[in-house]
Formats: structure tokens, sequence, C-alpha cells
């Protein structure tokens, strides 16, 4: 056989090669994965996936992989946004008491008011005074409203953050910097109950303990698993 023949047999045996190996990562985790959802096997589920769901195979078949999409880690950026709007909040409480006091103490004003006079300004002044406070208190449940939704992002990214890493806690974990892998498999599954597909969404994080000059290396999880019918 020529030289060249067996260079181009080389780069070939190297694409399979590396075409299998791609794959397999895919196909290690859906392997653990059902084997445990085959034997009832909770523990192990729940260290794979968010929130697990039994899927019983007898056999299934990879319909796509999608490229690896990278960006950066979002979990400091969300605990900002929410620790800049726990201080709206705060600030917003002390202005709401404030117009509330105002309210009452034109509603006192009005109640010992002596003459007709008297009561038609007090009156007036209770009016724009309970206008204040409503738009007040309006914008201060708004505010709550943003500060609640901030504070459930935060805290569900944590937890998917601890959960690749593999850890249940870690102090600054919220602090992290580096990057999230993001991935989605579309797998067609043979079971009792029929043909089904599902689509698997996996999430893995690098991350950096700036500081501490200390690297965490997460794995691949599922951080959702939902059927396509």
């Amino acid at each position: 056989m020529s030289r060249k023949n067996l260079s181009l047999m080389g780069i070939f045996l190297v694409m399979i090669f590396m075409q299998s190996c791609s794959s397999d990562p895919e196909k290690n985790l859906l392997d653990r994965y059902f084997h445990a959802s085959t034997l009832n096997d909770v523990d192990t589920l729940s260290a794979m996936a968010i929130a697990p769901i039994s899927i019983k195979a007898e056999s299934y078949e990879i319909l796509s992989v999608t490229e690896e999409v990278i960006q950066p880690a979002t979990l400091p950026d969300l605990n900002k946004k929410y620790l800049d709007i726990k201080k709206q909040v705060e600030d917003s409480v002390s202005i709401t008491l404030s117009s509330s006091d105002e309210l009452d103490n034109a509603k006192f004003e009005e109640e010992t008011a002596r003459t007709a006079a008297a009561k038609r300004a007090a009156r007036t002044k209770v009016s724009a005074a309970q206008v204040k406070y409503d738009e007040q208190y309006e914008k201060h449940k708004n505010i709550q409203v943003e500060k609640n939704d901030a504070e459930a992002a935060a805290d569900k990214e944590e937890v998917i953050t601890l959960f690749s890493l593999g850890v249940q806690e870690l102090l600054n974990v919220r602090d992290l910097t580096g990057e999230v892998v993001f991935k989605e498999l579309t797998v067609r599954i043979v079971g009792e109950e029929g043909t089904r597909d599902y689509k698997f969404f996996l999430r893995k994080y690098t991350l950096k303990d700036e500081v501490m000059n200390q690297s965490w290396r997460g794995r691949f999880i599922f951080v959702k698993i939902e059927p396509l019918d």
C-alpha cells in the first residue's frame, strides 16, 4: 500500500475515532440514567437530574445532539440584581410607612377640625395624601414582586450550579466566575408503553474562585427532561 493511501486511511480512522468519542458522553449518561430508572434507583437518578422522571427504556436512539453553547456564568449577576432590588425594597418600606403616616395625620386633622373651612382644607389634604399613599403602595407591591422574582431566579441558578459541582453547599458560590456549557439531546425511547421522543437539557459548570484562586469543574447534569408529544 502506498504512503499516500496509508495517510488517507490514518486520517479516516482518526475521524471515526473522534466521531465515536464525541457521541460517547451522551450515550454513557443516558445508559446510566435508563439503567438506574429500570432498577428504580432513586439515589442515582437524583444525582443525575434536577427533576428526574422514571423512564423504562427497552432501547433508545439519539436523534440529535445540539452543538455545545458556552456562556458566562450568570449567578454573580443574578445575585447582584437580587441584592440591588432587595435594597430598593428596604428603602421603599420606609417611604411607604412615611406616606401612611402622612395619610393618618391628614385624617386626624379632618376629624378634629372645628370649622367648616378647616374641614374642607383637611379633606383636600386627606385626598392628596390618599393619592400619594396609593401610588407609593402600588410601587412597593411591584418592586416586592421584582424582588421575589429576582430572589427565585438566583436561588434556582444556585441550586443548579451546586448540583453540577457535586456539592451541597458552597459559601461563596454566588461569587464564582466562569462558564456554563449548554447542550440538548433529542432521544427516541422504546418502552413498555410504546415509542416516545424526549428532550434532555444538559448543563455543565466550570467556575473559579478568583480570591482563593481555586477552580471548580462540574459535570454534565440533566436540568430538564420533557416528552415531545
